[in-house]
């Protein structure tokens, strides 16, 4: 019953998302926010999650979707023999308003013969543990659940031939008929005020003209990008999924719109990402400000600022954030839910909040040394609280922590968090003698400069002639690809490309690629605190496209490259990990990724344009 990942697309309003399923299913709708319970949760319990759907009410029906160009407005066609229809389904982005209630509108229409339409709306409030009303009256339906109203209403042009909007008796509605060609329907779900049923909604002829306002809005956006090499259609629309995981109201950018898809099916690597961490939204600002888009970095530097000027009692920051800066993320489990093709628990919230990651800080200064240098020059306060933060740096750098991938088995002194440290140091010093702002120099360089020493000594492993993941460890990590790229060392050092040589390297080797695909570690090797399998990390595949690109390897990294562009799903969209038979896994769409592969092809493409 369960729909593989790849078969979904997303639209979204920047302030909440729905993942529209190849069938013309919504089932994944949180509202109005992001981090808001569920309203449809389908694709966690097929039974008990809730879902709206529009599609044809016959058998043997072929499904295809595309993006109407340049924009997140997705269109869904069913080809029968009957006919072709089309549903065109989009949320018109809203204000930088905390109290915006957005709608999602889905237009259909016949294009050849005639098509036998069902509706279906069944929403679960609170995922799924609320209960609530229903009223139906002249094509509305107003449901009412513990001070959330939300109201589906439809309306018609052309040959007036679906039925009325009907309650199923199961707390939902349907409608079905038959349309012909030049007939629209239009079915609008939004917010209710205390009108209830008697609530402002567009018609079809409104819906029609937000349509066109939509469209523009996503075309005016997409200009701004400065990027026209080889891969522009899956850079521009990584750039697009980007956009759509920016909360308008506060600048702040979610990991990935949805919780709980699981890394292992069946299994229990299921994660709520829909919220704000300072690794991924960092990285993510580097891949706008790089295609030109700086009010996004603009606005996530505001949020950044003001998470820098509310530090914890110990003077740090947390690893993550609610997207308007909240510091209680608390982590749950649904357990009335059976999970995406019972794949158990269900997590809501992440305790790893509470996680020490020292790496958060070097993405952060990097983010923020780029920043200063192609967007904006940074403000007095934010340095002064900027230099607070480096002084933490230098007396927690050498303890270990939970590390990037998050482990729930223990703190250990991880490779990568030292890089970052060093990161964070050094830019911390270019920064300040670009600026000339005062800062303890001496301090800093120190510091950086023994962590340099700290990497090389226990960092590289002799016997394995390569960097590994932890001090005194003989295991791989793909985060150590990073280390050319942040300037750590040269891409042609004999470290690194001897470290490049064991991580391309097949499993059964001892290495972490998979047909070009990269594994973060060993699972089996690692103790993350956390049972099962994964697939292969998207984002890591193509770091180390670009770590073959700066080491000169251009046929090897454009191979790779192109073969990753083959596991996106057929609108362009990743989800955070490929699955042995290429199906995606993990939270969908996930940010990492896609600024992983507008990085990737920022580079390769500069590399390939030198040789022409």
């Amino acid at each position: 019953m369960y729909a593989p990942i790849e078969n979904y697309g997303v639209i979204g309003d920047l302030h909440t998302v729905a993942l529209v399923g190849n069938n013309g299913s919504i089932d994944w709708f949180c509202y109005p926010r992001f981090d808001s319970p569920s309203v449809f949760a389908a694709v966690l319990d097929d039974a008990r999650g809730g879902r709206f759907v529009i599609g044809p009410d016959v058998e043997n029906v072929t499904c295809r979707q595309l993006y109407l160009p340049d924009t997140n407005i997705l269109i869904t066609r069913f080809m029968t023999e009957e006919g072709v229809s089309e549903v065109m389904d989009f949320m018109p982005p809203g204000p930088a308003d905390e109290n915006y209630h957005g709608r999602i509108i889905r237009i259909a229409k016949v294009v050849r013969g005639t098509m036998s339409l069902k509706l279906q709306c069944t929403p679960a409030f609170d995922y799924g543990r609320a209960q609530h009303t229903v009223e139906v009256r002249d094509n509305r339906a107003v449901f009412q659940s513990d001070g959330l109203g939300c109201m589906l209403k439809v309306s018609q042009s052309g040959h007036r031939t679906l039925v009325s909007v009907r309650p199923d008796g199961n707390g939902g509605v349907v409608a079905s008929g038959t349309l012909r060609e030049n007939s629209v329907l239009a079915a609008v779900f939004q917010g209710v005020d205390d009108r209830g049923i008697d609530c402002d909604c567009p018609e079809v002829e409104g819906c029609l003209g937000l349509l066109e306002d939509t469209e523009r809005y996503w075309h005016q956006w997409l200009r701004q990008s400065r990027y026209s090499g080889r891969w522009r259609e899956m850079v521009d629309r990584s750039a697009l999924v980007l956009k759509l995981l920016c909360y308008e109201p506060s600048g702040a950018i979610v990991a990935a719109p949805t919780c709980s898809l699981p890394e292992d099916i069946g299994g229990v690597r299921n994660w709520d990402y829909r919220y704000t961490w300072i690794r991924d939204a960092s990285f993510s600002l580097y891949g706008l400000m790089r295609l030109g888009f700086t009010y996004e970095a603009g606005r996530f530097m505001d949020w950044l600022k003001e998470r820098c000027g509310d530090l914890k009692p110990d003077g740090s920051l947390q690893i993550m954030y609610g997207i308007r800066g909240e510091k209680e993320i608390p982590e749950s489990t649904l357990d009335h839910w059976e999970g995406y093709r019972q794949s158990a628990p269900v997590r809501i919230g992440n305790a790893a909040a509470d996680q020490l990651q020292l790496d958060i800080y070097g993405e952060m200064m990097d983010s923020v040394y780029l920043f200063n240098k192609y967007g904006t020059p940074i403000d007095s306060e934010l340095w002064t609280n900027l230099s607070r933060l480096m002084e933490w740096v230098c007396d927690h750098w050498d303890q270990p922590d939970e590390g990037i991938w998050e482990v729930r088995g223990g703190r250990q002194h991880f490779v990568y968090s030292k890089l970052m440290c060093w990161v964070a140091l050094d830019r911390g010093v270019r920064l300040a003698e670009k600026r000339s702002f005062p800062a303890n120099r001496e301090r800093w360089l120190q510091n950086r400069d023994a962590i340099y020493q700290k990497i090389m000594a226990e960092g590289f492993n002799r016997e394995r002639n390569a960097f590994v993941q932890a001090f005194g460890s003989d295991t791989l990590d793909a985060s150590n690809l990073l280390m050319p790229l942040v300037f750590f060392v040269s891409p042609t050092d004999p470290k690194m490309l001897s470290t490049l040589e064991a991580i391309n390297c097949p499993p059964h080797e001892h290495g972490l690629v998979s047909d070009s695909l990269v594994y973060r570690y060993d699972v089996a090797r690692t103790a993350d605190g956390v049972a099962g399998e994964e697939g292969t990390f998207s984002m890591c595949t193509f770091w180390l496209v670009e770590a073959l690109t700066r080491a000169g390897r251009l046929g090897n990294a454009r191979f790779i490259f192109e073969k990753m562009l083959s596991y996106a799903n057929h609108l362009g969209l990743y989800s955070e990990e490929t699955g042995p038979r290429g199906e995606a896994l993990g939270n969908f769409p996930q940010a990492f990724t896609h600024l992983g592969l507008i990085s990737a092809a920022f580079n390769l493409d500069r590399k390939l344009g030198s040789k022409d």
